[in-house]
């Protein structure tokens, strides 16, 4: 019987190895020794003996075989929210002709304006968010809209109508009290013929309260929504999948921990972070349409119709 005391042992020795921690896929403790299965391949391993000596006798062995690898077994899973959308964004706003007028609607920090140089570029934001909110949830500290064009609500612009070739809304619709009136609004800028570009979240927590009305939005939404006000060609992408959200959620432990639970996340839990990542990492590699039930954001595009 392997008593606590002992199993701390354990989990403070494979913490002391960083290779060893970020490459370990599965670890059974048994009486009698333990049996390693290693991230990197050919990895499988078994010591006999006391678990701690046991331990050690595979971390020799496990660098002998060069199975300790740097990279470690959790790869990149839930990491790549943020940069596959903004990938998406670049490469929709590339695709947009020379010249066009385009319209960042609730543009915030205007972060995507360095993508339109070929574009003649216009901002709208409401501009009231400044960094701390009423301090609910995720704040982002500063905040800062100088240099906003037009200072307007999001579903009363005072623009002409069909003024637009493009409009681009990222990552807005969630802090519209009415997203619908929001959609209709920006459709009717936008000449006919012309493109919407839209992300916003499938799921999201609180964030930038008290301006927070939606936990997120679904492809159907898009499809039925875009499609009463008059658009065509809808096409919707999901960014992400079951086991890429939960890993995403699964990293925010440790602060989610200190902040709400006042506690700092121990070795075992570390380590059962890492076991856990590892898998959802090897799940997601295999996935085979998770996004229907679950993912990070939709990207949307659909065109006006004539």
């Amino acid at each position: 019987m392997l008593t606590k005391s002992a199993v701390r042992r354990i989990f403070r020795t494979i913490i002391s190895v960083p290779l060893l921690f970020f490459n370990i896929l599965r670890l059974t403790l048994k009486g009698e020794g333990i049996v390693l299965k290693s991230h990197s391949g050919n990895g499988v391993f078994f010591a006999e003996g006391s678990p701690s000596f046991a331990l050690q006798t595979t971390i020799r062995e496990m660098s002998e075989r060069q199975c300790l690898t740097p990279e470690g077994a959790d790869g990149l899973v839930g990491t790549l929210n943020a940069v596959t959308r903004d990938d998406w964004i670049a490469k929709t706003l590339a695709a947009l002709p020379e010249g066009a007028k385009i319209l960042d609607a609730g543009a915030g920090e205007m972060q995507y304006k360095q993508l339109c140089s070929h574009l003649e570029y216009v901002s709208q934001d409401l501009a009231e968010y400044d960094g701390s909110g009423n301090s609910a949830g995720l704040q982002t500290g500063d905040w800062n809209t100088d240099g906003i064009d037009i200072v307007s609500d999001i579903c009363d612009m005072p623009l002409e109508d069909g003024g637009f070739d493009a409009v681009l809304c990222t990552e807005v619709l969630e802090h519209v009290s009415h997203p619908v009136m929001a959609l209709k609004e920006m459709g009717r800028v936008l000449r006919p013929g012309g493109k919407i570009i839209i992300t916003a979240p499938f799921c999201s927590l609180t964030h930038f309260a008290p301006y927070h009305y939606a936990t997120g939005f679904n492809k159907y939404f898009y499809l039925h929504h875009l499609t009463e006000l008059g658009f065509r060609d809808i096409k919707v992408e999901e960014n992400g999948n079951f086991f890429e959200f939960v890993a995403q959620e699964l990293r925010r432990i440790p602060s989610m921990a200190e902040q709400y639970a006042g506690m700092k996340l121990s070795p075992e839990g570390s380590f059962a972070i890492s076991t856990l990542l590892s898998l959802l990492q090897e799940y997601s590699d295999h996935d085979k349409g998770s996004n229907e039930m679950l993912h990070f954001d939709c990207q949307v595009t659909a065109v006006k119709v004539e």
